[in-house]
């Protein structure tokens, strides 16, 4: 009777893992209404950002556009700073991929995808972007009007796939709620009601990371 009934329990949480990973992205349910924003190669309507902001940028940019390939790269040996996409949002959902380039022997891989950060980013908020565990929310954002640090706790199915591969972040903001959906299921939900609205970027943290499939649909 044990016997059997580990076997049924195995069975089940085998389908459920399964039903888990085919749940489709938002881009795929409704491909309609989604605007394309790879940048130009001048980077226009984009804004390095020093982290912290009162850090000087360096002189050089970490940021290059590969239009063969449709990617944005970030060298990652320029320091920390992300770079804001320029225009302000409220309601809207993100859909972004990524990889590390991977080198072997290499840990640590880091980086992230902002989302609701004040323009200077001091008010900030991110999804983890690494190897492992990453595809949580956390930040510093304002709670009873003041900065203060918040946070989901890392997921318990790791959904982050090896350095070198593609991964596929997508972020629905809408009124307090931030959700991020990874990989084939939701990993990571915050609410932020004070922060209504602000700007989103990519993280530049000391690696090599590219950036493509960059599609943005406004919600009413």
């Amino acid at each position: 009777m044990k016997i059997r009934f580990v076997a049924i329990t195995a069975i089940l949480c085998l389908l459920s893992a399964r039903a888990w990973a085919q749940t489709n992205s938002a881009l795929a349910s409704d491909p309609s209404g989604w605007i394309a924003i790879l940048p130009r190669e001048s980077l226009a309507g984009w804004t390095r950002v020093a982290i912290p902001p009162d850090k000087a940028l360096d002189p050089v940019s970490q940021w290059e556009l590969d239009k063969v390939h449709r990617t944005i790269l970030c060298t990652g040996d320029r320091g920390h700073e992300w770079l804001r996409y320029d225009r302000e949002l409220a309601n809207f959902i993100l859909h972004v991929q990524w990889r590390f380039e991977k080198h072997e022997g290499l840990k640590g891989y880091n980086s992230g995808v902002f989302v609701r950060n004040s323009r200077d980013g001091r008010v900030w908020l991110q999804a983890q972007v690494g190897a492992g565990n990453a595809a949580y929310l956390f930040g510093e954002t304002l709670i009873n009007g003041k900065l203060a640090s918040k946070r989901n706790p890392a997921p318990t199915v790791n959904r982050i796939k090896p350095a070198g591969e593609w991964n596929t972040y997508e972020f629905r903001c809408e009124g307090p709620k931030i959700t991020l959906w990874v990989n084939g299921d939701v990993t990571s939900e915050l609410d932020v009601p004070e922060v209504s609205r602000g700007y989103w970027g990519l993280e530049a943290e000391g690696f090599r990371i590219e950036f493509r499939d960059m599609q943005l649909k406004i919600l009413p």
